[in-house]
């Protein structure tokens, strides 16, 4: 996959996502749904008041957590990369703090907090470092509530980082993203989360660059609270004058009551050269001040 024909595959992604947002409008005059979400609920589900992390996934769901509510969505993941005969282990923990404002809004807190980095050649160990990640300051606003096939719910995410961080992982500019993100139930049982926009990001080398973003999610929901998905993520190019890179992974959700998420997934690298190759994580999200079901 070439530049040229990445963007291509960019372009016409963007036209498809805001084809649905062009067709969701009319139904953003109706009431707001607390939660049209990433893990979206069978039609027969008794109780829809579900926790909704944006985690596993690559993609990040369209709904927010709701006024006057807290959800923190960390864990643990492990990348593995190899490159030239040296290799390459990093550890972190990535941690979303979202904070519900209102049935549209919450603000945000992320990033990837504690990291380790480990390098090895044939020799062995040849450095080690840790350190903490920058953290973004951001916020989601549902823009459209979901009305079948036809109408998916939308909502845009934006985040900011600060040129901060300690030791290997401080950067040099101010980065951020904008993402439009859509749930669409395809099925009685699956739904597709795509994400599609821009970002400003820092490469290896200290060098800001833009870049495209595209990621797909499919879930499969056998049960209210057992979500099985598989997706991907695009970015365009990976670093100033780069390629693109291609990220594939699987994995599981599963909420234990209503206010706790299990989850677990592996992934690799399907192009380019920053992606990891492979990874592994381990999750659990967690939602305080839930409305209790209703009688």
């Amino acid at each position: 996959m070439n530049r040229k024909n990445t963007f291509f595959v960019f372009q016409i992604a963007v036209v498809v996502l805001l084809l649905a947002l062009s067709g969701a409008i009319p139904a953003a005059a109706q009431s707001p749904a607390l939660q049209q979400p990433k893990f979206t609920q069978p039609k027969d589900s008794e109780d829809e008041d579900l926790i909704n992390p944006d985690r596993p996934g690559i993609a990040d769901g369209s709904a927010v957590i709701g006024a006057k509510r807290l959800q923190i969505e960390s864990g643990i993941q492990a990348e593995f990369r190899r490159q030239n005969g040296t290799r390459e282990h990093t550890f972190f923990i990535p941690t979303l703090l979202r904070i519900g404002i209102s049935s549209r809004w919450e603000a945000r807190i992320e990033g990837n907090t504690f990291t380790k980095k480990s390098e090895f050649d044939v020799a062995g160990l040849t450095k080690q470092v840790s350190g903490l990640a920058p953290l973004s300051l951001g916020f989601k606003y549902h823009i459209v509530d979901s009305e079948g096939v036809r109408h998916p719910s939308i909502g845009a995410i934006v985040r900011v980082f600060p040129a901060w961080g300690t030791s290997d992982f401080r950067t040099q500019h101010v980065t951020g993203d904008l993402r439009l993100a859509a749930d669409w139930d395809i099925a009685p049982k699956l739904s597709l989360n795509p994400n599609v926009g821009v970002g400003v990001y820092e490469d290896g080398q200290g060098k800001a660059f833009a870049a495209g973003l595209f990621a797909l999610t499919l879930n499969y929901l056998p049960r209210k609270n057992l979500n099985p998905f598989i997706d991907f993520g695009l970015q365009a190019p990976e670093e100033k004058k780069g390629k693109a890179s291609v990220i594939v992974d699987a994995g599981v959700a599963y909420i234990v009551g209503r206010n706790v998420q299990l989850d677990v997934s592996v992934g690799t690298r399907a192009h380019g050269q920053t992606p990891p190759h492979p990874f592994v994580s381990f999750g659990v999200s967690l939602r305080s001040n839930a409305t209790r079901r209703r009688k």
